[in-house]
């Protein structure tokens, strides 16, 4: 499982995958990155814009035991979280955004899981954050009306078109190993003594 240094490891790997694939003669000036809920008041003005804005624990697999470290000593469960992501095309015309936009799903959508060695590669500055067998899916999810109007909150009024995005399974290992006990072999129970009233 990987270290607290993967969620921020999986949007900057998610806006590189985008960088390095970007079609720059029709996007020459396009940047990539990744936004907080105020740098909505102010975007840029071509590119893509990465808002993590809702985290959740996975529910796909939540009873994963914890690994041994390098002692062997078993740590705790691993949690595992889902990354919720607003994928928002930023440009000077409504065409040139919308064909940004259809330009990153494609790409997202062609490049569907997140390799260790991809993701590390882009941890900041740990490059050990993944373990080798770990790997992200990135999956487009549609968010309702209701969802979308709050997340677009604080860019009022200037709604944007953008695509929503989870990454799944994204587990965070515990660095606190598990104390384990042996087996009960016998039982002593001490009954209290009844006293009347």
């Amino acid at each position: 499982m990987a270290t607290y240094a993967a969620i921020p490891a999986v949007g900057q790997a998610l806006l590189a995958l985008l960088e390095q694939s970007c079609p720059k003669p029709e996007f020459e000036g396009a940047k990539f990155r990744l936004y907080q809920a105020s740098d909505f008041k102010a975007p840029m003005d071509e590119g893509i814009s990465l808002f993590l804005f809702r985290v959740t624990p996975s529910t796909t697999r939540r009873n994963l035991p914890g690994r041994l470290d390098s002692q062997g000593r078993r740590t705790r469960r691993p949690l595992p979280v889902d990354l919720y992501y607003l994928l928002t095309p930023w440009a000077k015309s409504a065409a040139k955004q919308h064909r940004l936009l259809g330009w990153a799903m494609r790409q997202l959508e062609d490049t569907p899981t997140l390799t260790a060695s991809f993701l590390n590669h882009y941890g900041t500055p740990e490059t050990d954050t993944f373990l080798p067998d770990e790997t992200v899916t990135v999956v487009y999810e549609p968010l309702s009306i209701q969802d979308m109007l709050n997340v677009w909150e604080p860019g009022k009024p200037n709604i944007q078109v953008s695509a929503s995005y989870v990454a799944r399974m994204v587990g965070i290992e515990s660095a606190i190993a598990d104390e384990e006990a042996g087996p009960v072999q016998t039982r002593v129970l001490s009954p209290g003594k009844v006293t009347e009233r």
